[in-house]
């Protein structure tokens, strides 16, 4: 049996009235529903972005919950992102986008550039909601929830292929020894 993968739910924003609560929920209620992973949430918007180096560290992968501000990601997040290094590194980063009719996809494609250079690996599947506001039920249920539980099921999927593969490598051989030469 493998170990329970461990995934950081990053909460991408810290506004008053923010949606990020409606969707980051989701997310986190999609990967409790499955036996392979135990969430973590980060929340910025709850605590301070030096409460996080430990959960972080012990993440075997992440998903990063963001909205699209101005065709980009929240600066809240990117202080986040910034306060760590070696906690993201060679371990997976999926994203779950919400905003207007790009549904965020704008600010993942830069998110990718930014983990691309913390050494984390930014999965290609991931799930976005287009006009979010007209997404979610009072409940905080997805109106098209078949839809948007299949994408989830493939980016977790996915996750755990990243999660697992990452998570080996590193028990082989510690990364920051990557670049010692033999």
């Amino acid at each position: 049996m493998r170990d329970t993968i461990k995934v950081a739910v990053i909460y991408g924003s810290v506004r008053e009235g923010r949606l990020c609560d409606t969707v980051g929920q989701w997310v986190v209620e999609q990967v409790q529903r499955r036996e392979a992973f135990a969430p973590i949430v980060i929340d910025p918007a709850a605590e301070a972005d030096s409460a996080f180096a430990g959960r972080l560290d012990e993440a075997d992968a992440f998903i990063a919950v963001t909205p699209e501000y101005n065709h980009s990601y929240p600066a809240a997040l990117k202080a986040l992102i910034d306060s760590y290094k070696a906690e993201w590194q060679a371990k997976p980063v999926a994203f779950v986008s919400y905003g207007g009719a790009s549904g965020g996809l704008r600010a993942v494609e830069h998110l990718r550039h930014v983990f691309a250079e913390l050494h984390a690996v930014g999965i290609r599947d991931g799930v976005m909601f287009p006009s979010v506001w007209e997404q979610f039920d009072e409940q905080g249920q997805p109106l098209q929830a078949q839809r948007y539980e299949r994408g989830m099921q493939t980016l977790l999927a996915r996750l755990a292929w990243w999660a697992e593969t990452l998570r080996e490598g590193r028990a082989a051989r510690d990364y920051a020894q990557a670049v010692m030469l033999d």
